[in-house]
């Protein structure tokens, strides 16, 4: 079976349309109609049904079209293996990240990659860490940037550094002119969070459940900017990470540091065990390894140099 008529069949099931596949295809009526006779023919089976509207992919070409785009899929990932094997610095790398490391993490480490290897391509893909963790599972990216550490023990996992927790309030609240706060002072407080699958809230329900109380969760978001918003709009507190110097969170609130020292949450990389597939993929693995976070004349990495800056910034606003 050629792979023109893989390509062709996929868009005849795509636009479910003769005119329709043939003009994007390029190819005149008459050909895509004899080639979809002839797979017919092949595999045995009508994989549309004819209306007087145009096609209708039925059960038996819903079935080979999963099919069909799995084997288009991986010659895809086979000629791109070929180029990086030629040249590592042309390949892609596919990334998946949390929202919030998106926000300074992921750009940095690109920034400086990319100096390095201009010809690498990068497709970047944001979600929560469940989802994020389940894409790299599936391979479906190469590479996850999350927090914090998932227990999986079918993959790999590579720390990065951590960030330290604060907590978000409103203007005017009870605890705003405090110099800190502890997480068992949340014992009765309303709180805002992420939802149930991301990172950080995986962090606060833990940091809760160590206090001896369970979190009173009065509203559930999916952004960290959201989560900004609502509390300064006054509709509860939210436990978030403590804001990187330049960084802007939004609308007006302040930020707590917590007295707690198990107020932070470390981030990192996930792999599948056996690594990425790709050359390209394996080449940025290693620079993020070995170069994202180097240690400063103190000991400590630059990230949470940086991050101690804003949590002294922050006790003195």
């Amino acid at each position: 079976m050629e792979l023109r008529e893989l390509e062709w069949f996929t868009t005849l099931a795509e636009t479910e349309h003769m005119t329709e596949a043939s003009l994007r295809l390029n190819v005149s009526q008459p050909t895509l109609s004899r080639a979809l006779a002839r797979l017919e023919r092949k595999l045995g089976v009508k994989l549309f049904d004819r209306h007087h509207s145009g096609l209708r992919l039925n059960k038996y070409g819903e079935i080979f079209l999963d099919h069909a785009l799995r084997a288009m899929s991986e010659i895809d990932k086979g000629e791109e293996r070929i180029v990086t094997l030629v040249d590592p610095e042309r390949g892609s790398v596919s990334l998946g990240f949390l929202h919030s490391l998106g926000g300074w993490l992921v750009p940095d480490l690109l920034n400086r990659y990319r100096k390095l290897a201009p010809s690498t391509s990068f497709e970047l893909r944001g979600g929560a860490c469940d989802a994020v963790i389940d894409d790299v599972r599936r391979g479906s990216v190469d590479i996850g940037f999350v927090a914090p550490e998932p227990v999986a023990e079918d993959l790999e996992w590579i720390p990065l550094g951590r960030e330290p927790l604060c907590l978000a309030v409103p203007p005017g609240h009870v605890f705003e002119g405090r110099e800190h706060v502890a997480i068992a002072d949340l014992a009765h407080e309303p709180m805002l969070a992420l939802r149930a699958g991301f990172g950080l809230r995986h962090v606060t329900d833990r940091l809760c459940r160590e206090a001896g109380f369970s979190p009173r969760v009065e509203i559930e978001v999916t952004e960290l900017s959201t989560l900004h918003a609502l509390v300064a709009a006054g509709m509860g507190v939210a436990v978030v990470p403590v804001p990187r110097l330049g960084q802007a969170t939004g609308p007006v609130i302040r930020c707590i540091p917590f007295s707690d020292p198990t107020a932070f949450r470390h981030y990192g990389v996930v792999t599948r065990r056996c690594g990425p597939s790709g050359l390209a993929a394996r080449r940025f693995l290693k620079f993020v390894a070995r170069g994202s976070t180097p240690p400063s004349q103190s000991g400590r990495s630059a990230v949470e140099e940086t991050v101690g800056r804003a949590l002294t910034a922050a006790r003195a606003s």
